[in-house]
């Protein structure tokens, strides 16, 4: 042994130097021909993996001498000779191996080692976790997507969903942003989709229905007829959404139907539009496991084709599925705007109470104000889609909503950067940008991630080319070119709870803390517009709609700060800028209070009012609410309240326990959340604490 190795010895030895054995068939003594694996297995030791294990660290920090390496190695088994008792451990040889290499003057190399222990680590528990999930899973699929079924293939996909997760958050995502989001700083969503698509498109369903298209195993040739048409419409959003994890809309779908309904009877476009609404609600995607997150934006369209659309459309969805119930899918968003459709006299107003109708007892549509000041420089271009997402100005080319989308969006924890400020206003702000900063550039690592899939990695998405200029792109070439028109948005949520904290009161309960609550948002716009700049790219700011995330923001939370009354003390924290649902406030209120946050987030927004039953006997009340939310500034709005319905006699209300009519206890809940509506039973555990705390807010006299 070089002199080196002895001096080695002797520092871990304490002055006693063992016998080593030469490097070259190196058989170790009795006491070494086993080791004991982590799960209890006894299996053949071998002294090499040693060598290696050292030579790979050193390496890492510029070392190259397999010999020293070698030493080391020996020097450990010696120690392990000493020191040891029977049979050693992985651990246990570990924990020697970073002793020698600490106490030897390796500190760089013991740094590497010590990193690539614990990177084989984790790995080692997102494995077991990942076992567990799987488990789990197979018993019930989670609640994160309400609108996930249970079926078998809903669980293979979500058994997939969590391998994709712990592959890329141990592999793929840069440590520093994968402990961000694994801590609770952030919140990447659709984390398992990260590298493979992007989130959600407006689709071009005019062009598509003019043209025809192909999915895959032939042309499909344009309708001639309003049932064909539809027909193709809900194939055309199954077939987006196969391609995508999000939302799928059609943002003109009245004047992009129009000419498919010509010529034709009231009674055919009416049936057309039932058999749309029926296979939106029946026709399966995502290897089987949900519908399409379809949303369908109209009444702007003051041709007699597009009213046709329109009123069909409206009056169908009025009707219910085949027993009356209250259809989940199409998120309907009816445009609103001065000149078309608000006011009377305007040759869609007509329309418009009709809207009103239908959602006061269906809850669907929902509105958007046209004429916001935020929405206003595009005329009526501006489309939404039923989650709030909203995508218009774009830096690299037509500011239209049509074949756009958002490519991805990560969600910041407002309330632990108030809990970890401890009301130190400046601290939190500094606090605030650091994690902007950093979602800021999670979000363009997964753009640089997504850039680098091909057209042929989404063949109806690209290659029909639903997406913007994705028509001058062959299969073989990278989508880099037509996503920069997509959108990269920064998400937020409680910002209720965040000023709990700074203040001890929420918006609802304070002037001082609204005020500051605005401050907050328009600091979060302004960083948000800087990022657009620096990085060239369509950054925009999102008012989450957070429905597992609301759960899990708040647990990690309250077991790393305890309880805190009004912030951590409860089961979700409040969406994005909401004032809390459980607040004693009226609508006309609330309105005020959030309709000026609309303008800074720019990649979309919602607000609701809370009702305790369907309004459909009080419908001018109904329309001088909306009128007050167009007043305020709002860009999107929606009008929530319970719908029970018997499933065994079809009867409809607010139900406690058994129907009031038939003594049945089958009764469906259908309540909205996160902008869709949704069944009760699908609620993840937060969302139905959410759900519980709802107070109404009421019309005002």
């Amino acid at each position: 042994m070089s002199k080196t190795a002895e001096e080695m010895q002797r520092v871990i030895e304490g002055g006693e130097v063992l016998p080593l054995r030469p490097r070259m068939g190196l058989t170790a003594d009795k006491a070494f021909r086993s080791i004991r694996k982590r799960d209890g297995r006894i299996v053949e030791f071998n002294p090499d993996k040693i060598t290696e294990a050292i030579f790979k660290a050193a390496k890492a920090v510029g070392g190259e001498d397999r010999q020293l390496a070698s030493e080391l190695a020996q020097v450990v088994i010696n120690y392990l000779r000493k020191n040891g008792s029977g049979i050693p451990t992985v651990e246990e040889v570990q924990d020697a191996v970073e002793k020698v290499l600490i106490e030897t003057g390796h500190a760089k190399t013991a740094k590497a080692y010590i990193l690539y222990r614990d990177r084989r680590t984790r790995l080692r528990e997102s494995k077991s976790e990942l076992m567990d999930v799987v488990e789990e899973i197979l018993v019930e699929t989670s609640r994160e997507n309400a609108n996930v079924s249970n079926s078998p293939s809903a669980k293979m996909l979500q058994i997939a969903s969590a391998a994709s997760k712990r592959y890329y958050l141990s592999r793929l995502i840069p440590e520093e942003l994968s402990a961000a989001h694994r801590d609770g700083d952030i919140h990447i969503h659709d984390l398992d989709f990260y590298g493979k698509t992007l989130t959600c498109v407006q689709i071009p369903l005019g062009r598509l229905l003019d043209e025809g298209f192909d999915t895959g195993h032939g042309y499909i040739r344009p309708p001639k007829r309003p049932s064909s048409a539809t027909a193709l419409a809900a194939i055309i959003l199954q077939s987006s959404q196969n391609d995508m994890h999000g939302g799928q809309s059609f943002p003109f779908f009245d004047r992009d139907m129009a000419p498919f309904v010509a010529g034709a009877g009231e009674d055919e476009v009416y049936q057309a539009m039932e058999a749309l609404i029926y296979n939106l609600n029946s026709m399966h995607s995502r290897a089987g496991a949900q519908v399409p997150f379809s949303s369908l934006n109209l009444g702007t369209d003051t041709s007699p084709e597009g009213r046709l659309v329109t009123r069909s459309i409206l009056l169908a969805y009025e009707k219910g599925l085949g027993r009356g119930e209250t259809p989940i899918f199409p998120n309907i968003i009816f445009r609103v705007k001065k000149g078309v459709n608000f006011e009377p006299g305007d040759p869609n107003y007509d329309l418009f109470k009709l809207a009103i109708r239908v959602s006061a007892q269906r809850m669907n549509p929902t509105f958007s104000f046209m004429d916001s000041s935020f929405n206003s420089p595009y005329g009526d271009e501006v489309g939404y889609m039923g989650c709030r997402t909203r995508v218009i100005a774009n830096r690299h080319g037509a500011e239209i909503t049509t074949g756009r989308g958002n490519l991805s969006f990560t969600t910041i924890n407002l309330p632990r950067i108030a809990i970890k400020s401890s009301g130190d206003l400046e601290f939190f702000y500094q606090e605030l940008e650091r994690i902007l900063d950093l979602a800021a550039r999670q979000l363009y690592h997964r753009y640089r991630i997504q850039s680098k899939l091909k057209v042929k990695d989404m063949p109806f998405l690209m290659g029909q080319h639903l997406y913007l200029d994705s028509e001058k792109l062959g299969p073989d070439d990278s989508i880099a070119p037509v996503i920069k028109h997509g959108t990269l948005s920064i998400g937020f949520i409680g910002l209720a709870e965040a000023l709990r904290m700074l203040t001890g009161a929420h918006h609802g309960e304070d002037p001082g803390a609204q005020q500051l609550g605005l401050e907050i948002v328009g600091y979060m716009r302004r960083k948000v517009d800087e990022f657009a700049e620096d990085y060239d790219l369509n950054y925009t700011l999102l008012a989450t709609p957070a429905e597992g995330l609301s759960g899990r923001f708040v647990s990690q939370d309250r077991k790393q700060f305890g309880v805190i009354t009004g912030v951590t003390d409860k089961e979700y924290y409040t969406n994005s800028f909401h004032v809390p649902v459980d607040c004693k406030i009226t609508s006309l209120q609330k309105v005020a209070l959030e309709g000026p946050y609309h303008k800074y987030t720019n990649a979309g927004h919602i607000s609701y009012i809370e009702l305790d039953a369907p309004p459909k006997d009080n419908l001018e009340a109904y329309e001088t609410l909306l009128r007050y939310m167009a007043k305020n500034d709002m860009g999107y709005v929606g009008i929530n309240f319970p719908i029970d319905e018997c499933r065994c006699c079809g009867q409809r209300g607010v139900f406690d326990e058994d129907c009031p009519h038939c003594g049945s206890t089958e009764i469906r809940r259908v309540r909205r959340i996160t902008g869709y509506l949704s069944t009760v039973d699908r609620f993840n555990d937060a969302k139905q604490v959410e759900l519980r705390n709802r107070l109404p807010h009421g019309f005002e006299k």
